[in-house]
């Protein structure tokens, strides 16, 4: 939906069909996968369940133990995250230790990407790439063969025309010489290759999808060491476009100006406003915008954005880090009993982030986690994860940590939000049949 004009207001944010989309997927539960198929199949984005792969052979566990109890982690997330414009195919995997000494700690937390290339998709990619050469060197063509037409043709009464050679006359461009001579139509045949390509390729990739889909159809966990790891309900992982409440308009007397806040609707835009009086008030601004941002649907599991700006959860120190504080505001030079404190932005810096560990290259946002996942996973799969603790055992819980005792065995998951950053370059293991890489996490508490 294209934003409003920006002359237009409203006296109400509850207008039918005013929204304003965002570039961001949002990420909602959509019920149990029961289908023995769809378990298998690593194009089924999900929450929760033991993870499918692309293709043999299957990671170690170790790639999902704990960095702290070095235990085994429950999946909380596979997103199916193919890159577009790119040759592989390619699968984000989350996990998390729910155990409560590991809570608020490093590697607690962890997320790995994995690729496949995919040699019949590459094939296809190569020869779309090669017809959108040459369509765009058809066009290109075609516009100087009708730059040379609208010349205006010259005057055979002219004395210029007489033959003499004029080192500034147009010369044989106007008489239809060297490269103007060619009437061959490139365009006509370069469309007419793209047009037949265009269909075939649609096919193609259906196509390859079913192929993939039928080989992991017969896939399968029997036998292997992931199928003893603990694990939530699988639930399918559906995915929604963002929409924001356009911003309220505010009639202000003529003279006077008012100072629209904000409130992140355009992703692109990295900075961050705070009113200067908010500075002095002990309010979390971070985390009230956090809130108001997901209220508009509370059932988001999950924000993708690759490449976007992520929603920081509370100003600890990992927002001080990616959107770090301004400079001071220069001291006034005459004195005056009010100083009107203009608003500070803090811009998204994402050269804080570590490089990727393989290929060195920056690494980008590409996907958080949000508070509704822990509320999704609470019941395990059978045979899997802790249960959950009842109402007495939650209530002893209570006074074993009002008296100062520590709690060793409780079990579930603190954080407000989980950011992944990817590698810019989608750097994969040359030569190797399925890459394995790491990825940044970035964890806000919840304190």
């Amino acid at each position: 939906m294209a934003p409003k004009d920006e002359e237009d207001w409203s006296d109400s944010d509850e207008e039918v069909g005013s929204d304003d989309e965002t570039a961001v997927q949002l990420g909602i539960p959509d019920g149990s996968i029961e289908s023995p198929a769809d378990l298998r199949d690593p194009m089924i984005s999900r929450i929760g369940g033991h993870p499918t792969f692309l293709a043999a052979p299957e990671p170690p566990t170790e790639y999902a133990l704990c960095g702290n109890c070095a235990q085994p982690m429950q999946l909380l997330v596979q997103v199916w995250c193919p890159v577009e414009q790119s040759p592989n195919d390619r699968v984000l995997y989350v996990w998390a230790c729910p155990r409560g000494p590991c809570q608020k700690k490093d590697g607690s937390v962890r997320a790995w990407r994995s690729l496949r290339h995919n040699k019949k998709y590459a094939k296809k990619l190569a020869q779309k790439l090669a017809m959108q050469k040459a369509k765009e060197e058809a066009e290109t063509k075609a516009a100087e063969e009708a730059a040379r037409k609208s010349v205006p043709k010259a005057n055979p009464f002219s004395m210029k025309s007489a033959g003499l050679s004029n080192p500034f006359d147009l010369g044989a461009q106007v008489f239809g010489g060297g490269a103007a001579a060619s009437t061959e139509p490139p365009a006509r045949a370069a469309s007419s290759e793209a047009d037949a390509s265009s269909s075939s390729g649609e096919e193609s990739d259906e196509h390859d999808e079913e192929d993939l889909a039928t080989r992991m159809a017969s896939a399968t966990l029997d036998g292997s060491n992931w199928a003893s790891l603990p694990a939530y309900e699988p639930l399918y992982l559906s995915t929604i476009s963002e929409y924001l409440p356009p911003v309220k308009k505010v009639k202000v007397p003529a003279g006077e100006e008012y100072v629209e806040e904000d409130d992140g609707k355009k992703s692109k835009d990295t900075s961050w406003a705070l009113e200067g009086y908010e500075n002095s008030i002990e309010v979390d601004h971070a985390f009230e915008r956090f809130t108001k941002r997901v209220g508009y649907e509370g059932e988001q599991c999950l924000r993708y954005e690759l490449g976007g700006i992520p929603l920081p959860f509370s100003s600890d120190s990992v927002f001080d880090r990616l959107f770090p504080k301004p400079s001071a505001p220069p001291p006034p030079v005459t004195k005056s009993a009010f100083m009107v404190v203009p608003a500070q932005k803090r811009i998204y810096n994402a050269s804080v982030l570590a490089h990727c560990r393989h290929c060195h290259a920056p690494r980008v946002f590409e996907c958080q986690l949000m508070p509704n996942l822990i509320n999704v996973l609470k019941t395990p799969a059978a045979g899997g994860a802790t249960p959950q603790q009842s109402d007495e055992e939650r209530r002893q819980e209570v006074l074993r940590v009002l008296k100062g005792e520590r709690v060793a065995d409780r079990v579930g998951m603190e954080w407000g939000t989980c950011m992944v950053f990817s590698c810019e370059k989608d750097c994969a293991e040359d030569g190797a049949p399925v890459s394995w890489r790491e990825e940044l996490v970035e964890v806000q508490w919840d304190d």
